[in-house]
C-alpha cells in the first residue's frame, strides 16, 4: 500500500493525485499487496493519528512576565475530528495560503481571547491581540489537523514596581473537551518569581512534541496563580516589538505525524477491484488486532459462554450482533459529527455509552447469578432412594442412559437470544475513533461507499475475535464437563463464578465510564 501522503482536502496544491492517471497493473497491485502485508506484520494496530486522540483539543499558554507588560503566548492544537468540525462550520480551507485561513485565524484569535482571563491583584487586564499564526499539519486519512497560535499582551499597573504582584490566569475555551492542557510561567531579568502554581519548564515544546510518558495522564492546567516581584527599574519604559516572543517558537509543525494503518486504507490511490478486496481483508485484520486490545467484552463473552450451555452457533450469532452494533455505532457518531456537533460533543458520548454498556453487563451477570444460585439450590435439594427414588423430574433430554446409569447435565442454563443481544450490543456499541476518522475521510475524498465498506470489514474482524473466543470457551467447557462429569465444579460453581465475573466486569466498566465522564475521581491502576 502506498504511504505517500497527499494534501488534505481543501489544500490547493495543484498536484495530481498519485496514481490517479494510470491504470492499475499487476505490478502496482503486487506492490500494494506486499506493502499491506508488511503493514499488518509490523504493527497493524498502529498509533492514533494525534498523540492525544482523534477527538482532542489541546491548550498551551506561556505567561511571560516582562514589565511593564505580560505576554500570553496561547496555542490550540485541534486533532482530526474537531478540525473537520471547524471546517464544516466555518468553511475555512485547510491551506495557509488561502484567504479564508487568514480570516479564520483573525476571527478565531479574537474569540479565543474572550475566553481568557488575566488579573493582577484582582483587577482584570485587557488582552491586546498582537499577532496570530495558523498551520494545518497533516493527519491520518488525508484529514488535516489545525494549530492556531496567538500572542496577547497586557499592560501591568503603573504602580507595579518594587512590590509583589499576584497574577491569576484562567482559560475557559472549549470547556470539557479532552486533551493536553499546559500552562507555564516565566520571567525576564529584573523580575523575581516568588511562587507559582504552574511550572516554568515547557513539557511539550508549545504542543509540538508531546512526551510519551505523559500521554496517559496529560496535564490538565486551565488556571494559574503566579506571584512575582519586579525590580523598580524593570517597569520603566515600554518594550519594543522586537522583544516580543515568537508565537510557535519554531515548532509550528514539528509534531511528528503518526500513522494509523486503518485510516490509511481509505486513501489508497489504486481503486481496482483486486486492491479494494485486499483493503477489505486488511481492514478485517486490523479490526481483529483492535479487538485484542483491552476492552470489547472479550472476558465477558468468555465468562458467559463457559458458564452456560452455549454452542458454536450462539458464538456466531454473537459475532453478527457485534458487527451490526459496532457498524451502527460508527454511523451514528458520524451523523452526530456532521449534523449535531453544535449541540452534542461526539467524544462526550463515549463515557455514557460505556456506562450503558457496563450497567447492561452488570444486570445481565446479576440475573444469571441469581438464577444459577437458585437453580443450584433447587437442583441439589433432593434425595435418592435406591435406583427408583428421585426427588425431582428431568426432561428426557437431560439424561443419557448408559448401562442403567444416568448423568445430569446442569452445566449452566440455555443461552437466550436476549442475553446474546445484550452481550453483542455491549461489546460493539462503543465505536473505534479510527473508524470514525475513516468515515469522515471517505466523505472528504468522495469515497463514501468505500469508507462504509471498510468500516463493515473492520467490524467483522473485531467480531471474529469474539466469535473465536466464544467457540474456544464452548469447547473448553465441554472438555471440562467430560473430565468432571456431574461434579459440583461444572454443575454449580463454574456457572455461578462466571456470572459473578460478568457482574464485576460490568460494574468495573460502569465505574470507569463515570470516572472518564468526571462524575467520579479518576480510577488509578
Amino acid at each position: 500500500m502506498s504511504c505517500t501522503r497527499r494534501p488534505p482536502p481543501g489544500r490547493s496544491s495543484g498536484s495530481a493525485r498519485p496514481g490517479g492517471d494510470r491504470e492499475p497493473g499487476p505490478v502496482s497491485a503486487r506492490a500494494l499487496s506486499t506493502a499491506v502485508g508488511l503493514a499488518v506484520l509490523v504493527g497493524a494496530a498502529g498509533a492514533a493519528a494525534h498523540p492525544l486522540g482523534n477527538f482532542s483539543i489541546n491548550h498551551y499558554a506561556a505567561l511571560e512576565i516582562a514589565p511593564p507588560v505580560v505576554y500570553v503566548r496561547y496555542i490550540i492544537d485541534l486533532a482530526e475530528i474537531p478540525t473537520f468540525q471547524e471546517i464544516q462550520e466555518t468553511g475555512v480551507v485547510a491551506d495557509v495560503g488561502h484567504p479564508s485561513a487568514a480570516r479564520y485565524a483573525t476571527d478565531k484569535a479574537e474569540a479565543l481571547g474572550r475566553g481568557l482571563t488575566l488579573e493582577v491583584d484582582g483587577r482584570r487586564l485587557a488582552l491586546e491581540q498582537r499577532a496570530q499564526e495558523i498551520v494545518f499539519p497533516p493527519g491520518v486519512g488525508d484529514l488535516p489537523t489545525l494549530k492556531l497560535g496567538v500572542l496577547f499582551r497586557a499592560q501591568l499597573p503603573a504602580d507595579a514596581a518594587g512590590r509583589e504582584l499576584t497574577l491569576r490566569y484562567r482559560d475557559e475555551n472549549f470547556p470539557g473537551r479532552a486533551g493536553w492542557k499546559e500552562i507555564i510561567a516565566v520571567v525576564r531579568p529584573g523580575v523575581t518569581l516568588v511562587r507559582s502554581t504552574v511550572p516554568s519548564r515547557d513539557r511539550s515544546g508549545g504542543l509540538a512534541s508531546y512526551p510519551t510518558d505523559l500521554l496517559g495522564s496529560p496535564p490538565q492546567d486551565l488556571e494559574a496563580q503566579i506571584v512575582v516581584l519586579p525590580a523598580a527599574s524593570a517597569v520603566a519604559g515600554f518594550p519594543s516589538s522586537e522583544r516580543e516572543p515568537p508565537i510557535f517558537g519554531g515548532g509550528a509543525g514539528a509534531r511528528r505525524p503518526t500513522r494509523d494503518r486503518f485510516t490509511e486504507l481509505v486513501g489508497t490511490p489504486d481503486a481496482s477491484l483486486g486492491v479494494v478486496a485486499i483493503a477489505l481483508l486488511v481492514a478485517s485484520a486490523l479490526g481483529a488486532f483492535h479487538a485484542l486490545e483491552p476492552g470489547h467484552g472479550k472476558t465477558v463473552v468468555a465468562a458467559y459462554l463457559v458458564g452456560s450451555r452455549g454452542t458454536a452457533r450462539h458464538a456466531l450469532i454473537l459475532g453478527l450482533i457485534v458487527t451490526a452494533s459496532h457498524t451502527a455505532g460508527v454511523y451514528l457518531l458520524g451523523g452526530i459529527t456532521f449534523y449535531a456537533s453544535r449541540h452534542v460533543v461526539p467524544e462526550r458520548l463515549y463515557p455514557w455509552l460505556g456506562l450503558a454498556s457496563g450497567l447492561t453487563i452488570a444486570v445481565l451477570g446479576f440475573v444469571l447469578f441469581v438464577r444459577r444460585y437458585s437453580g443450584g439450590v433447587e437442583g441439589h435439594a433432593h434425595h435418592h432412594h435406591g435406583s427408583d427414588g428421585h426427588g425431582h423430574r428431568h426432561d428426557p433430554a437431560d439424561h443419557h442412559h448408559h448401562d442403567g446409569t444416568h448423568h445430569h447435565h446442569h452445566e449452566g442454563e440455555p443461552v437466550s437470544l436476549r442475553s446474546l443481544f445484550a452481550l453483542g450490543i455491549s461489546g460493539g456499541i462503543i465505536p473505534c475513533p479510527a473508524a470514525l476518522v475513516v468515515l469522515l475521510s471517505a466523505v472528504s475524498l468522495r469515497r463514501v461507499g468505500f469508507g462504509l465498506l471498510l468500516i463493515v470489514a473492520f467490524s467483522v474482524g473485531l467480531a471474529a475475535v469474539l466469535v473465536t473466543i466464544g467457540i474456544l470457551m464452548v469447547y473448553a467447557r465441554r472438555l471440562m464437563s467430560r473430565f468432571h462429569e456431574d461434579g459440583p465444579l461444572v454443575t454449580r460453581w463454574l456457572p455461578m463464578t462466571s456470572a459473578a465475573v460478568i457482574t464485576l466486569l460490568g460494574l468495573a466498566i460502569a465505574l470507569q465510564a463515570l470516572a472518564t465522564a468526571g462524575v467520579l475521581p479518576p480510577m488509578t491502576s
